[in-house]
C-alpha cells in the first residue's frame, strides 16, 4: 500500500499548554521555526512522503490556523479542517469526529511530531497485520522522553503514558494508523484521550506495533523548539 492511499489527521487541537503564555496568542501550528510556520514544515515532510490528503483536527485558535493555510495548494495535497467545536474532544475525540472524513483507513499524527520515516513502510505493515490500528514505537531506553511502550516479538505487549514499568524501553513515536473499527465499545464521551482507545486495544490483543528506526522530533516543548529549529535550519 502507498502512503497515498491513506489520509492523514493532524491532532491540532491542543492548548499547547507546556509552551504558554506565547500558546495564548498563536496556535502550535503557526510558532516560527527555521523562518516558517511548524505546520508549513509537517506539510513538506508529508508531501515528501507522498501524502495527498490531510485533515486537520483543530480546537484552540483553529480559526488562525484556517485563515493561515486555508487549502493545501502549495503542496499538492487536498486540505480539510473537522473543529472541536466548543467543548475540546480531545485527541481520540477529535479523531472520532473527523471519521466522515477520514475513510475506512488513515494515519494519525500528533500535532507537535516532525517524523522523518517511512509512511509507506507504516502502511504497508498495517496493511499485514488485518488489526484495527497500529501504533509506531521507537527504542527510545528513556533517552528522548519517557518509555512507555513495551514492544516484544513484535507486539504491543503494554502501553501506558502514566504507569510506567521496567520493561517499557520504546515509546510511541507519534505515528499510528487507525480505521472506525478501533473505535468500537468506546463510550461516545468528550473529552477522550487517544490514549484510552490504544490501551482498550493493547488489551483485546488488537493493536498492531511497527517499529521505526528514524528518531522522532517535537515542537511540544521550549527544548524540542530549539532542537527541532537547528535540524531544520540545517535542512530546510
Amino acid at each position: 500500500m502507498s502512503a497515498r492511499d491513506l489520509p492523514v489527521a493532524i491532532l491540532s487541537g491542543g492548548l499547547a499548554t507546556r509552551l504558554r503564555p506565547v500558546t495564548e496568542q498563536i496556535p502550535k501550528a503557526l510558532l516560527p521555526l527555521a523562518g516558517k510556520p511548524f505546520l508549513t514544515h509537517q506539510l513538506d515532510l508529508l508531501q515528501s512522503r507522498g501524502i495527498r490528503r490531510v485533515v486537520l483536527c483543530v480546537g484552540h485558535l483553529g480559526e488562525m490556523i484556517r485563515q493561515a493555510f486555508p487549502d493545501g495548494k502549495s503542496w499538492g495535497i487536498e486540505l480539510d479542517y473537522s473543529f472541536d467545536g466548543p467543548t475540546l474532544l480531545g485527541t481520540g475525540g477529535a479523531v472520532r469526529q473527523a471519521l466522515p472524513l477520514l475513510g475506512e483507513k488513515f494515519f494519525v499524527l500528533y500535532g507537535d511530531s516532525y517524523l522523518p520515516t517511512d509512511y509507506g513502510a507504516v502502511a504497508d505493515a498495517f496493511t499485514r497485520t488485518g488489526k484495527p490500528a497500529l501504533m509506531t514505537v521507537f527504542r527510545n531506553e528513556g533517552k528522548w522522553d519517557t518509555s512507555n511502550v513495551e514492544f516484544c516479538d513484535g507486539r504491543i505487549v503494554a502501553y501506558d503514558k502514566r504507569l510506567r514499568t521496567g520493561e517499557m524501553r520504546h515509546i510511541d513515536y507519534g505515528l499510528s494508523v487507525l480505521t472506525p473499527r478501533a473505535f468500537a465499545g468506546l463510550e461516545v464521551k468528550a473529552p477522550l484521550d487517544l490514549a484510552e482507545v490504544f490501551q482498550k486495544l493493547v488489551a483485546m490483543e488488537e493493536l498492531a506495533g511497527y517499529e521505526v528506526r528514524e528518531r522522532f522530533y517535537e515542537a511540544g516543548s521550549v527544548a524540542g523548539l530549539t532542537e527541532l529549529e537547528a535540524l531544520l535550519g540545517k535542512h530546510p
